[in-house]
């Protein structure tokens, strides 16, 4: 009789994995610097253009651990990495195309491993639907490092802005055009006749300055509210996961897996 489960062979690549992952772009507090965050578990985390994963949840084993979802993580296709960036808390991020090595776990749909160097950046549309013309400070971030997003001039306002070519200089790769068709949908600023996607345009065209500078103040008051709650949650996942890394541990003991 056929046993129900059956280990895979181990895998033994010649070379590294390809990967495409979404990650939000990050700049070090000097300037001098960029790096990336996960757009899920890994937004707490910073990582450089070759890096080495760490637990996120502060735990001291290997990654990817069998009993923790720690490690980084990447699709096989670009398609399924440009699915995941339709979800509204994904917005700003960017597509990047990885070299995945080291240890690794494999899925249907990816790969969680434990080493990747970036190769190449794709900036997706701003959040308008224009092109990109920059990446501009989002005013969040971890400590030492600002969140960017890609906008195009008209969005981008009185930030503080860098341009994607810079971008992809400090981080050391490539830069390459976001030319996938997105559909039938269209930016209205667009279809106008002569119209130039990089012009200011005036504070009437929506409604003034002060109903701007209303929406804003509500904007941010909101945020600051869902800050404090992910705050909160998050501090109870990090002690159920110490909880967890100390059951590991204990588990790992009593196997004789050390």
């Amino acid at each position: 009789m056929r046993a129900p489960f059956r280990r895979l062979p181990r895998e033994h690549p010649t070379g590294p994995l390809d990967g495409h992952k979404l990650a939000f772009p990050m700049l070090s507090a000097d300037g001098t610097m960029a790096g990336f965050s996960g757009v899920t578990l890994g937004r707490a985390h910073v990582y450089r253009t070759v890096d080495d994963a760490v637990c996120a949840h502060g735990c001291r084993h290997a990654c990817p651990s069998r009993w923790c979802d720690c490690g980084f993580y990447c699709f096989h296709s670009d398609s399924d990495a440009r699915e995941l960036a339709c979800a509204p808390e994904h917005q700003g991020s960017v597509l990047l195309e990885v070299a995945v090595s080291g240890r690794f776990r494999r899925y249907e749909l990816g790969l969680r491993y434990s080493r990747q160097r970036v190769r190449s950046v794709r900036m997706r549309p701003c959040r308008c639907g224009m092109p990109v013309s920059a990446l501009a400070d989002t005013g969040a971030g971890q400590r030492g490092w600002r969140r960017l997003e890609p906008v195009c001039a008209r969005c981008a306002g009185a930030r503080p802005v860098l341009t994607p070519d810079r971008f992809a200089r400090l981080a050391g790769i490539e830069l390459l055009p976001d030319d996938v068709p997105a559909g039938p949908l269209t930016p209205i600023g667009a279809r106008a006749a002569g119209a130039d996607p990089d012009r200011l345009l005036d504070d009437s065209a929506f409604g003034g300055r002060d109903e701007i500078e209303g929406d804003a103040v509500a904007t941010a008051g909101a945020v600051a509210v869902l800050t404090a709650e992910m705050a909160l949650l998050q501090a109870r996942l990090d002690e159920m996961a110490r909880q967890l890394g100390r059951a590991t541990a204990r588990l790992d003991e009593l196997e004789g897996r050390n």
